[in-house]
């Protein structure tokens, strides 16, 4: 868990996520932490979305492109379904939406700022007493409620657009409940 912005970012309980989502108090705030939360994705994948990849003439599009100039590695541009929750998110910000940024920075100038996404998600966690939560919560949130849901690693990667399983599985968090289910099938 962080500690002083070290470590590794916590992974969030349901109710941590639903206390966060609650605490937001834009429909920007939700917007792009549901991007993350429910795509999986970066902070800085979320905050250089350009607004065409989430939204055409018809309301919030199927999947999400995350373009491969936006990703850590810059490696391949990557699609995401649209979760049915983030699309509510993404339907009560769409008025607010940038023209050319889904994000706009200030003065509508280019895209908001990672940093500044940081320090929005730092004061509701403050507000709330949450501790060892950082953007990168929701990433990890993702991805390990996908492993513990049965979710093949490499469908998990495909989505995440880790390089290696090696890479993604360093994201994913063993629970104790899981532990004990393993250890519960071995017999005879």
């Amino acid at each position: 868990m962080k500690v002083d912005r070290h470590g590794q970012a916590k992974v969030l309980s349901p109710d941590e996520a639903q206390q966060l989502f609650n605490a937001f108090t834009t429909n920007r705030d939700r917007a792009l932490f549901g991007i993350c939360l429910f795509t999986g994705c970066r902070i800085n994948e979320a905050c250089t979305l350009l607004t065409n990849d989430v939204y055409d003439t018809a309301g919030v599009r199927t999947k999400i492109t995350i373009r491969k100039q936006h990703t850590k590695g810059k490696q391949e541009t990557r699609q995401i379904t649209t979760h049915p929750s983030l699309k509510t998110y993404l339907e009560a910000y769409q008025e607010q939406a940038g023209k050319r940024y889904l994000f706009p920075g200030r003065h509508r100038r280019g895209h908001l700022n990672p940093r500044s996404a940081d320090a929005i998600l730092r004061q509701v966690c403050d507000r709330l007493h949450l501790e060892g939560i950082s953007t990168h919560s929701f990433r990890r949130t993702a991805l390990t409620q996908m492993s513990s849901a049965g979710i093949p690693l490499r469908v998990i990667q495909e989505i995440s657009g880790h390089r290696s399983l090696q890479a993604l599985q360093k994201y994913l968090e063993v629970s104790e409940q899981q532990v004990e289910q393993a250890i519960a099938v071995v017999g005879f």
